[in-house]
């Protein structure tokens, strides 16, 4: 398998990844930051995976059921055939709370024949670090470790328990199913109640999309990069993951390989402008206060990342024993850059907040606490701005001064004078106003560079940035501002390659990057749009679109030549861009209920 041929299926507890051929080849329960059952995706020996085997007569096909976080493989020879149908249990009880249990359901639908399959039941706990012991117990499989940390499964089947655990052909002569459970079972399991949750997921996940905004283009691309945020949001916190993988590299064979299951305060403005602007109003407050309750109040101690439930220490360690995603070592768990410096994490919070305000109703309380982070924040920048730092890209290398950073530390300012203006207060505002005054005449003068006619990665240096297509979007500059048009300009010809956007092209940490980023190609589409070169940003989006997996997944990467996918999986920002550039090219429309409340 040469590309990233993934579906992904959650419950807002953890999530799944099924190949295209029906394989179970990642999770880690019970929640995405847990230690993996199934990692063949790092490593095709050892790794672990769950799948239904056939023979080479088959054909399979997979799709996304209609408006759904539920997967569907079909197998078919001519005369036998079947449904395989993937998803983990999620749907509303009687009293309002969510039944979302760490389990993996598969359902075994029979279209015709007698199929026959061998079911490849691999489980490795732990990632694989001990001996994972497979013991049939009458009911179910259960599956553990005997050294290190006890860990435990639980497979529930309507097969014959002993075909299945010793790889032995099963002929599919009606419905059947599995349940993959973290927890043992206290109520029988059959059939029925497997159907039941299924029809009962399936409503969910279609009256969810229906809440979405509509609209004229598309609309199915927008809907399904939706449901991937869904699937990527962690129900207890409100967190939303960068993705629910760990180590898939950059480049096949480097060093650039990250684990992305975190919560990135920077994903954290776009997630909540997005999915307030989609209509999921809850999901985006839920995101909201994660954020807002991780800001310390009086103290300057502010992360770039958290673990999903706010864990502030997110210490790396590397897995030697696993081979990696095709031999690209080393696998990590954890992320070292989370004690970094980055200062425009201090704009990103204070568009949340502003986001806050302008989206969502605030009481007196609330908006006296956020008031006092807005004051702390400017003081924060007020005393840092000028300092150098690592930058978006987390470089693991020299501080520098870049243009980014400086832009973001000017939005803190922009935001904390448009909130101030909100509440009436006028506290400090001359102050504020020739503070950003100050820091946006440091960005005409030292981001701007007169030899290559755009606005550079950093100070004094020539090399070009994609994130500084970003200063229109937040309002530093306007699109039509010749500066602007002449830094897209510029940056498609120093980093554009076969309609494919570099994120910058210097050296950095691991040597030069080799493979496009894919949320700075939307990023360059969109600038293309706002310049008023709109034929060829919809010919370059068509483009773009074209190179998502079989089931319409972006990952962090794409490879020039090959247009294959790489870097973890599937990437949340990938998709927020996706949405914002799309909605571009589209009048978005309220959901059909609102539509006819009128009537």
């Amino acid at each position: 398998m040469n590309n990233l041929d993934y579906g992904i299926i959650g419950n807002g507890k953890s999530a799944a990844l099924i190949s295209k051929t029906g394989s179970l080849d990642w999770c880690c329960l019970p929640h995405f930051n847990s230690a993996g059952i199934f990692a063949k995706l790092l490593d095709d020996k050892i790794g672990g995976s769950f799948s239904i085997d056939v023979d080479e007569n088959y054909t399979i096909s997979q799709e996304y059921l209609w408006k759904t976080n539920i997967i569907s493989t079909v197998f078919d020879n001519g005369e036998d055939a079947f449904q395989l149908i993937d998803f983990m249990p999620r749907y509303q009880r009687e009293d309002g709370s969510f039944y979302s249990p760490p389990d993996i359901i598969r359902f075994i639908r029979l279209l015709k024949g007698k199929p026959v399959v061998k079911v490849k039941y691999d489980p490795k706990l732990e990632f694989a670090t001990e001996k994972t012991y497979n013991e049939n117990k009458g009911d179910y499989i259960k599956s553990f470790t005997k050294v290190g940390k006890y860990d435990s499964l639980y497979l529930y089947s309507s097969f014959d328990l002993d075909k299945v655990k010793n790889y032995e052909e099963i002929v599919i002569e009606e419905n059947a199913y599995f349940l993959l459970g973290y927890h043992e079972k206290l109520i029988a399991q059959s059939l029925d109640r497997t159907y039941l949750k299924f029809q009962r997921t399936k409503t969910y996940w279609m009256n969810w999309s229906e809440k979405t905004t509509t609209y004229n283009e598309y609309n199915e691309q927008i809907l399904r990069s939706a449901l991937v945020l869904k699937a990527l949001t962690f129900e207890k916190s409100g967190a939303v993951l960068a993705a629910v993988t760990t180590s898939l590299p950059e480049t096949i064979g480097e060093e650039r390989n990250w684990d992305y299951r975190f919560c990135w305060i920077r994903d954290a403005s776009m997630v909540i402008k997005v999915m307030a602007g989609l209509g999921h109003t809850k999901s985006a407050q839920g995101f909201l206060q994660f954020i807002i309750d991780l800001i310390p109040h009086k103290d300057e101690k502010i992360q770039i990342m958290y673990g999903i439930n706010g864990e502030k220490e997110l210490t790396e360690h590397i897995l030697t024993h696993l081979e990696g995603y095709q031999s690209s070592k080393p696998v990590r768990i954890g992320n070292a850059a989370y004690i970094q410096k980055q200062n425009d994490i201090y704009g990103i919070l204070m568009e949340v907040v502003y986001q806050q305000f302008i989206q969502f109703e605030t009481s007196l309380e609330n908006s006296e606490e956020l008031w006092t982070i807005v004051r702390g924040i400017v003081k924060i920048v007020e005393e840092h701005w000028m300092q150098p730092d690592k930058g978006i890209w987390e470089l693991r290398t020299e501080d520098r001064h870049f243009v980014f950073s400086k832009l973001l530390c000017w939005v803190a300012i922009d935001r904390a004078i448009k909130i101030g203006e909100i509440l009436r207060k006028g506290i400090n505002d001359e102050k504020w106003k020739a503070l950003r005054a100050e820091i946006a005449d440091d960005i005409y003068l030292n981001g701007w560079n007169d030899e290559v006619e755009a606005y550079t990665q950093s100070y004094g240096s020539k090399d070009l940035d994609a994130s500084t297509l970003l200063m229109e979007q937040y309002g530093f500059i306007e699109a039509k501002d010749p500066r602007f048009i002449s830094t897209v300009k510029a940056t498609e010809k120093q980093l554009c390659r076969e309609g494919l956007l570099y994120r910058y092209k210097n050296q950095d940490d691991f040597g030069t990057p080799t493979s496009s980023f894919t949320i700075c190609t939307f990023w360059f589409i969109d600038s293309l749009y706002k310049i008023g070169e709109r034929k060829r940003a919809k010919e370059m989006f068509d483009k773009l679109l074209s190179y998502s997996n079989h089931l319409g997944l972006f990952s962090e990467d794409i490879d020039f030549e090959s247009k294959r996918l790489l870097g973890n999986f599937p990437q949340a920002y990938s998709h927020l861009a996706l949405i914002e550039t799309a909605a571009n090219f589209s009048k978005g429309f309220a959901p059909e209920e609102d539509l006819w409340s009128e009537f």
